[in-house]
């Protein structure tokens, strides 16, 4: 007996399967950021779930849509507090703990997540659009819920804080959130991140 024919996926089917192996990484990523990676795998879940049901209404590019949905997902779900408690920890696992005569670039890499730890949850989660998830502006705006113009300046304040928290040095790691240690770590000075979390970014 012949083996069956392999069955046609429809056309929504073929959609959601691309957008996922696309996009699955970059929704977990933003998750594990904003909220640990404890909680993330569910997040990603809910997030294509929801992708899967109004698979019509998603847009091209898909990855500001569900980045907008992951973000809808933690808030009605999960209470401020829990995330940023999670985001504290979550950080202070990516923050090596180096020994001996410290690198220039790990130095900088404390520097910066001790300083993301301490700025306000709405400044982190601006700088984790823009600078970690690669989105534009405009992009960015889509996810929060705002104009490009606002989100603009709004991420020119986050920068701000960021600069200002990872001057603060030893002050800045005694902030809530921060990450403990990271200012001794980098041998008790404070070290301005120089990476593209602060650069200016495409429109």
């Amino acid at each position: 007996m012949a083996d069956p024919a392999p069955r046609e996926w429809a056309p929504d089917e073929r959609r959601f399967t691309a957008m996922y192996d696309a996009c699955r990484q970059r929704v977990w990523a933003y998750a594990a950021a904003r909220a640990g990676r404890q909680i993330a795998d569910e997040v990603v879940s809910e997030t294509f779930a929801v992708a899967w049901r109004r698979i019509a209404d998603v847009p091209d590019p898909a990855l500001p849509w569900l980045l907008g949905v992951a973000r809808n997902v933690l808030r009605d779900g999960y209470r401020a507090e829990a995330r940023r408690e999670a985001c504290t920890a979550e950080l202070a696992r990516w923050a090596p703990r180096p020994s001996g005569d410290i690198a220039e670039d790990v130095a900088e890499r404390l520097a910066v997540l001790r300083a993301m730890a301490a700025i306000p949850e709405g400044d982190r989660e601006i700088l984790i659009l823009v600078a970690w998830q690669g989105l534009s502006p405009r992009e960015a705006a889509r996810v929060v819920g705002c104009s490009p113009a606002a989100l603009r300046v709004r991420l020119h304040r986050a920068r701000k804080r960021l600069l200002r928290a990872a001057d603060a040095g030893g002050g800045a790691a005694d902030a809530p959130g921060a990450v403990p240690g990271a200012a001794a770590e980098a041998g008790g000075r404070p070290v301005r991140p120089q990476v593209g979390i602060v650069s200016e970014e495409r429109a």
